[in-house]
């Protein structure tokens, strides 16, 4: 009898059933068991610091204070993190008024109103002004000590900011390791040019910058350099299960507080799996599935692994909605008009390595160097055409995909479930055949 399964689907989820004759594994990390009273956890680590003084102290006396939080892209609870931030600060004597909420979007589009109420809690937004970072700007502030004695350009009010704080999410990301600690600040309040260069093709294609590795990580390494340098402070950072609900929350030092949550989420989400597959079926889910851009870092997380989960010649099939097509920023509509190139996916890549990429255009960079490999589909999306002009396949189910995979092969096939593509590591172990 066929087997049932479902993934995430924007806010919902995608059912489907898979054939008998098709050997199906799942790779779901343990059940991470979520804080029992989120608001406590939250308040009793802000009590309980990684390497820091309590905020009150660090405040008391300031006259401007930046919190740069997360985009809407990202499933970040600031709205849990910051409160705690907000009172701690005020208990410092800090009138509302000096106190800016920096929405750190990188050169994603800007978040909108609704947006911004639903991230943060609309008695914050009607409290404390609330803005966008603009990577385009050129009222952007030079900050010196750089990685490679190279200078960043970040957003003036961050860097003049006379304490600077920022939230996060810790969870497996491909350039950083994971992400959390200062990437909020050095990267989502960083310019077009750093951004360029800190997701450029020479450090793509360095080894150690891979999905789980933080040591020896060059972006990482990046990351941090630039957050000592413009003197981001403190961080509130969280660690989410499978349904978006926090397991960890941290507060304190940038460094301290990644590297602890880092060891919880590293822990939690790894999960071996016996050998590569023939195709892979990858859940992501609202925030994750509202554009391409962010949807198809399912595929490349399953691929750049230390051992790609699917075999060459194979298929990755993502069910998402993507409402927003590629995606309505400068950095999606970079990634779809790269995809496009006439030159097709070695032109991509060899046109990146020689004369370098914009910020956005590494995600055509990276889905090239995938879709060499295998094929990727995207089930059930809003606006298939824009998802093929890109170079995707699409299908209107699973059912549809996967008769498609059959078609095309003349063999019995095996097939990996992840629930959670963008919170699951999946190692392929050692003695499996790397095809």
């Amino acid at each position: 009898m066929p087997t049932q399964w479902q993934v995430p689907f924007g806010r919902g989820t995608c059912a489907f059933e898979l054939p008998s004759k098709i050997t199906v594994h799942s790779a779901s990390p343990a059940p991470s068991q979520p804080l029992e009273d989120p608001v406590a956890a939250a308040n009793a680590a802000l009590a309980a610091l990684h390497g820091t003084p309590p905020l009150r102290e660090l405040a008391r006396g300031k006259r401007r204070v930046v919190i740069a939080v997360t985009d809407a892209t990202r499933a970040c609870p600031d709205a849990l993190l910051v409160p705690p931030m907000l009172a701690a600060i005020a208990e410092a004597g800090v009138p509302d008024s000096a106190v800016t909420i920096l929405v750190a979007v990188g050169t994603h589009r800007a978040s909108t109103g609704a947006e911004k109420r639903e991230k943060l809690g609309a008695a914050i937004v009607d409290r404390y002004r609330v803005v966008d970072h603009d990577a385009a700007s050129t009222d952007l502030v030079t900050v010196p000590g750089g990685p490679d004695g190279r200078p960043f350009r970040l957003n003036k009010e961050a860097v003049e900011a006379d304490l600077l704080l920022a939230t996060g999410i810790v969870e497996p990301h491909q350039y950083a390791g994971f992400s959390g600690g200062g990437k909020t600040v050095s990267i989502g309040c960083a310019d077009e040019a750093i951004i360029a260069w800190t997701h450029g093709p020479a450090m793509l294609d360095d080894p150690h910058t891979r999905l789980a590795n933080v040591a020896t990580n060059p972006f990482q390494q990046a990351v941090r350099r630039v957050a000592r340098a413009v003197g981001l402070r403190f961080v509130a950072n969280a660690v989410l299960d499978a349904d978006n609900r926090p397991t960890a929350i941290a507060y304190g030092d940038p460094e301290q507080v990644h590297d602890h949550l880092t060891t919880i989420a590293g822990a939690a989400m790894t999960v071996d799996v016996p050998h590569q597959y023939d195709f892979a079926i990858a859940g992501v889910g609202y925030p994750k599935d509202e554009n391409l851009y962010q949807a198809s870092r399912a595929a490349s997380y399953l691929q750049f692994a230390p051992t790609a989960v699917v075999r060459d010649g194979g298929t990755i099939i993502i069910p998402a909605r993507c409402p927003e097509g590629a995606g309505h920023g400068a950095g999606e509509q970079r990634f779809a008009a790269t995809m496009r190139h006439p030159g097709g996916l070695a032109a991509i890549i060899a046109d990146a390595r020689a004369n370098g990429i914009q910020p956005g255009a590494q995600r055509a960079y990276v889905m090239a160097q995938v879709l060499n490999r295998v094929n990727v589909v995207i089930v059930g999306a809003e606006r298939p055409a824009e998802i093929e002009a890109a170079g995707f396949g699409t299908a209107a189910t699973v059912e549809e995909a996967v008769a498609r995979v059959q078609r095309t092969n003349g063999r019995t096939l095996d097939a990996l479930v992840v629930t959670h593509a963008l919170t699951t590591l999946p190692i392929v172990q050692p003695s499996a055949d790397a095809g």
